[in-house]
């Protein structure tokens, strides 16, 4: 039976943070291959092998924010307490990179569309399905549009999740990559400019991955979940990729990363709630998490900012100089994102964000006894010319373009 529940708050999960830097890495790298950064061939061609899956690192991210924000969820506060910590999190990084894309593009000329620009600021371009809109000014930036609409939808279905039948939950996570994989034919019930919006950008879609994680938490609160540890999950996922990468088709792979990735998480997670080490929450690893909000949010704007001031854009580097670039980009980006999360996202949530007496309510449930119970878990998450999107690009969602 489940235990009461008690005012223990749920332990951290440092593991979750340094995973979040393997999801950032992952979209980073396709989308320095799909830019085609490398001109030779062969570097190319690796580049694309290794990372040609990359844009399914949203997909993780999702399911790790619905993982974490259910596991930490504080019972008994408002939920406008809740929706004010999460705004503070991600709104100041979104404004300023939102200031930094429309400056890059007043510098190259770039058109503007007033209305998508509105929209892009508010955080609510993802449910608009025009070309120019959902991929708006900084273009990663979709993917907050549907983080916001899964916060707004937290604090309502929290209590649901808290009293569904383990059952019901376990349905949860069997329909939830079922749904997935039904997208593929039930696209053809939009119009077909809109199909790439329907499976890859529409937050109603994509809250299935989130859905997904809020339920594992759940029940792993419960201590119902069982899954495998963190040595098999991680060989069941490299084999998903691989086997994904090599032979399934983009309508399958979705569905079956989605399960990949949730088994890690849930394995990560339960190594840290029995004190268990793990790769993950080492210290370089915990910093890289951290600050891997902030590099997803300038990681795209600062490689096709640069390669348009060289004149590189579009044509690739040469020699070793293609490699050498992508490392580039890399610490660049990493150098900028720590500046930004320093600077921008640590103060700006304090100064944002409830005052630690109005988060003072009852705290979590525990999730069982015998569970030590440190500090609430970590937190969640997650570029060019404002307009159109470059049709060069391929952008993180759940598979490439048709």
């Amino acid at each position: 039976m489940t235990s009461a529940p008690t005012t223990t708050r749920a332990p951290r999960l440092p593991s979750l943070t340094g995973l979040r830097w393997i999801g950032a890495l992952l979209v980073f790298g396709f989308h320095a291959g799909t830019m085609r950064i490398i001109a030779e061939p062969q570097w190319q061609a690796v580049m694309g092998k290794v990372f040609s899956l990359g844009l399914s690192g949203v997909e993780f991210f999702f399911i790790l924010s619905g993982f974490v924000l259910v596991w930490s969820y504080r019972d008994g506060e408002s939920g406008w307490t809740f929706l004010r910590r999460r705004a503070a999190k991600i709104y100041p990084n979104h404004v300023v990179t939102f200031l930094a894309a429309l400056a890059v593009a007043a510098w190259f000329a770039d058109p503007v569309l007033p209305w998508a620009a509105i929209g892009n600021l508010f955080l609510v371009q993802a449910w608009i399905p025009l070309n120019g809109y959902f991929y708006s000014i900084n273009n990663v930036s979709w993917s907050l549009s549907c983080e916001l609409a899964f916060y707004l939808c937290l604090p309502l279905v929290v209590p649901w999740l808290r009293r569904a039948r383990t059952g019901v939950l376990r349905a949860v996570l069997v329909a939830a990559p079922l749904l997935i994989l039904a997208l593929w034919p039930g696209q053809h019930l939009v119009p077909e400019e809109q199909r790439w919006w329907f499976t890859q950008i529409f937050p109603v879609t994509r809250s299935f991955e989130f859905w997904m994680g809020a339920a594992a938490a759940e029940l792993m609160r419960r201590h119902r979940w069982r899954g495998p540890g963190l040595t098999t999950a991680s060989l069941a996922f490299v084999a998903t990729w691989v086997v994904a990468a090599l032979w399934i088709r983009a309508e399958f792979w979705a569905a079956l990363l989605a399960v990949a990735y949730l088994l890690v998480i849930t394995a990560a997670a339960d190594a840290d709630v029995r004190g268990r080490r793990t790769p993950w929450r080492s210290r370089p690893m915990l910093w890289l998490g951290e600050v891997s909000f902030a590099f997803y949010l300038v990681h795209v704007l600062v490689m096709v900012t640069v390669l348009r001031l060289t004149g590189d854009w579009g044509t690739g580097l040469p020699g070793w100089r293609g490699p050498l670039a992508v490392l580039g980009f890399l610490l660049l980006t990493l150098a900028l994102a720590a500046v930004l999360h320093r600077w921008v996202e640590e103060p700006m949530m304090r100064r944002l964000g409830p005052s630690r007496r109005a988060c003072g309510g009852p705290a979590a449930a525990a999730p069982g006894p015998g569970v030590p119970a440190p500090r609430a878990a970590v937190d969640d998450t997650g570029a060019v010319s404002a307009g159109e999107p470059d049709p060069s690009i391929e952008y993180a969602g759940r598979r490439r373009p048709d």
